[in-house]
């Protein structure tokens, strides 16, 4: 464990951030949230030290971490379970339609989020957009259709797996700051709902931090 809490910053109405903070909920690591005060500015310091401008960045004694996916890995190692079978990292996985899921998770989480900067409900919608929009249908009706499959075949017996944090975070987020309806994607949503009862997603629920000064946000 380390000698002080890590930093994660990003922001806490931030899925990709969830998913780390969530993750080192759930290791019963110490971690504090620095919030990235304006996300459209074009100086990485304000991301950490990101110089792609992106969110979130782990902060320990070594060198920054970059991305969720990273930043998982990196918590496993500072919890001391580098190895562990129960921690089920996407390398852990090996069958094709979980891996599938994973990438379409991934993908539907950015896309809501450059739905959300391309302001999808100004007229008349753009082709980017209406393409990013049906791809993000596409991506959850994908993967509600094969929930089930996808879980049955992540390692047993496990205590967390990036699959199932990140698509927690993916349809918590679409409910929270809401997109499209999902009623047509009801395993998913039972899911989330599931999911949502652990205790480190309970410590971990989307909100909007204080709005610094000026944020352009």
């Amino acid at each position: 464990m380390p000698e002080s809490p890590v930093v994660i910053i990003g922001r806490s109405s931030s899925h990709f951030t969830r998913v780390a903070t969530l993750f080192a909920a759930e290791l019963g690591l110490p971690w504090t949230l620095e919030v990235v005060p304006r996300l459209l500015s074009h100086d990485p310091a304000d991301f950490g030290g990101h110089p792609a401008l992106k969110l979130p960045t782990l902060i320990t004694q070594g060198a920054p971490v970059y991305g969720a996916e990273n930043i998982c890995r990196k918590l496993t190692a500072l919890a001391g379970r580098a190895g562990d079978p129960t921690l089920v990292l996407p390398e852990h996985v090996h069958d094709d339609t979980a891996r599938n899921a994973q990438e379409l998770i991934w993908v539907a989480m950015s896309a809501q989020v450059s739905m959300r900067l391309l302001k999808p409900g100004e007229e008349p919608p753009t082709p980017y957009l209406l393409k990013t929009q049906a791809g993000l249908r596409g991506a959850l009706a994908w993967l509600d259709a094969r929930l089930d499959d996808t879980l049955a075949a992540l390692p047993t017996p496990r205590q967390v797996s990036v699959l199932e944090v990140t698509l927690l975070c993916l349809v918590d987020h679409l409910r929270f700051l809401p997109t499209f309806p999902l009623d047509a994607y009801p395993r998913l949503l039972a899911f989330a709902d599931a999911q949502g009862q652990r205790e480190s997603a309970q410590r971990t629920v989307f909100h909007f931090d204080p709005r610094p000064p000026r944020d352009p946000r």
